[in-house]
């Protein structure tokens, strides 16, 4: 059995060194559950364990063959609640009480900040699942991830189909939003509260134009790149818009955030005209971007049925899973 004294809280920043001890042990471990997947990025990896999270709090643990992060919501909406970031053991250190005594340390936090639930992202039919059930974890949002070939995309999608419909223009923001239309596209973001949320026990907090800078901000200072296109109207309104972040500017798969339809603007075929639009932003901005990813819960039929028009295929299943402490 593995001794709980291997298991060290990092305080952040973390070393060089601590920084790549983290890497390889999520490296490894993905390599042996999502070999899809291309590896973790020193900049991605090093970006999440050196900048504070903007909505909260991050804890560290980390033994020679396992790594725990848990993000604490510091805003008063959530402050009964967390997130667990990972939870990981290299495949040869499974099944030895690794995985057991990183999760007693998390739960022994979340206890002394006064947590009542915490949940994580889990992929479906893999150790993960099965060790977080164990813990009493239930789905409470299935999801899954869907992924495009970024190549095959650009050949196959015609290009005249990025063009904006009457009475709206598309804009391309690199970076934070303009200040001009960061209001503008705060009000836009509020659209996301009618997103199937599920049982999950997080209070969907209120956009500004601050709020956006921040959580935008974040990805930049982190190392990663974002990019923005949305759809505007000449009454200064974002009627749609979508977001990519590449946690490594340079690395080949990148994350499909928001997409986003405000509902008085819904059935104009903007949701896929600002992501054919983002397509080729995306392949002219960052030419070793090979995939683009996202995920959709399963509930969300209309942004399901878009993605599938614009390419994208299922990769593999995932969920929101929690527990109550």
């Amino acid at each position: 059995m593995t001794s709980d004294s291997t298991i060290r809280a990092l305080t952040p920043p973390p070393s060089d060194a601590e920084t790549e001890a983290w890497r390889t042990v999520l490296a490894d471990a993905q390599a042996a559950d999502l070999p899809q997947l291309p590896e973790p990025s020193r900049v991605e990896v090093a970006g999440r364990l050196r900048v504070r999270p903007a909505r909260g709090r991050a804890a560290l643990w980390a033994a020679g063959d396992g790594v725990a992060g848990l993000l604490l919501f510091t805003d008063e909406e959530n402050r009964h609640t967390a997130f667990l970031d990972v939870l990981t053991v290299r495949p040869k250190a499974r099944r030895q009480g690794l995985g057991t005594a990183l999760w007693q340390h998390v739960r022994a936090e979340l206890l002394a900040q006064g947590r009542t639930s915490v949940s994580a992202q889990v992929d479906l039919g893999g150790p993960g699942q099965a060790f977080a059930e164990s813990l009493g974890f239930s789905c409470v949002l299935p999801m899954a991830w869907y992924a495009q070939d970024v190549r095959e995309a650009r050949l196959t999608l015609p290009a005249r189909e990025a063009a904006a419909p009457p009475g709206y223009e598309l804009l391309c923001w690199p970076g934070l939003v303009p200040d001009a239309w960061a209001d503008a596209a705060a009000r836009a973001h509020c659209a996301m509260d009618d997103a199937p949320m599920g049982d999950v026990d997080e209070q969907v907090l209120a956009w500004t134009a601050e709020r956006l800078h921040a959580s935008q901000q974040l990805i930049l200072d982190r190392g990663g790149a974002l990019t923005t296109v949305a759809a505007v109207t000449p009454e200064g309104e974002v009627a749609a818009y979508t977001e990519l972040v590449l946690p490594d500017p340079d690395g080949p798969r990148a994350v499909q955030y928001d997409t986003v339809v405000v509902p008085g603007h819904r059935g104009r075929g903007l949701g896929r005209t600002v992501k054919l639009r983002m397509l080729a932003e995306a392949a002219d901005r960052h030419p070793a971007l090979r995939t683009v990813a996202t995920t959709v819960a399963d509930d969300n039929a209309p942004m399901r049925a878009v993605n599938e028009a614009l390419g994208y295929r299922r990769e593999r299943g995932t969920a929101v899973f929690q527990l109550t402490l």
